[in-house]
């Protein structure tokens, strides 16, 4: 009973550590990925769909995005989702397809970066703890188990939040050093 609320636990930790890294992929180095754009939502009919199921993202060059739609209708509509996205990114339609050149960071465009980095952060550090709450007043339901017991079961589940905490803080310097980096 026990091992099974630790293993809930730490697959919602898991899933959160994998959210930070699909956010941390969102924001902008200075090079181009398509993770950046494929989840920009278009009205594409009246429905909100993502980008990535309206069409073909391809990174031709390091700092270019190419976006061939299958539907070329669509193209005005995916070239307004992403003025509107708040990426900060400008469309090109060229008729065929949307190119997205991807401008250098200025010194005052990073430390912004990096202020959005920190809040991503805090956020799933947050996350962490309050899984770490829940499978502590988890195991505090249950009252087959002796207070010695229940220690040692909360000093695990602090372990293992604490080496959670730890890999969101070296996914933060290794992006904070991507994007400070010139």
């Amino acid at each position: 009973m026990v091992d099974e609320i630790i293993k809930s636990m730490q697959a919602k930790m898991d899933k959160t550590i994998d959210a930070l890294k699909k956010d941390f992929v969102a924001i902008r180095t200075g090079k181009a990925n398509p993770l950046m754009v494929e989840d920009v939502r278009v009205d594409y009919y009246g429905t909100s769909t993502p980008l990535n199921q309206l069409g073909k993202i391809s990174v031709p060059e390091p700092r270019m995005i190419v976006i061939t739609p299958f539907e070329k209708s669509v193209l005005k509509d995916i070239e307004k989702a992403i003025l509107g996205s708040g990426l900060g990114l400008t469309p090109n339609n060229d008729g065929i397809g949307i190119r997205i050149n991807i401008p250098e960071l200025t010194g005052e465009r990073r430390k912004e970066l990096v202020k959005v980095l920190k809040q991503k952060t805090e956020e799933k550090k947050v996350a962490i703890r309050n899984l770490r709450r829940d499978a502590n007043d988890d195991l505090k339901k249950k009252t087959e188990i002796s207070q010695d017991e229940l220690k040692g079961h909360t000093d695990k589940i602090q372990k293992i939040t604490d080496s959670y905490i730890a890999k969101i803080a070296d996914l933060e310097k290794e992006k904070e050093k991507e994007i400070t980096t010139v």
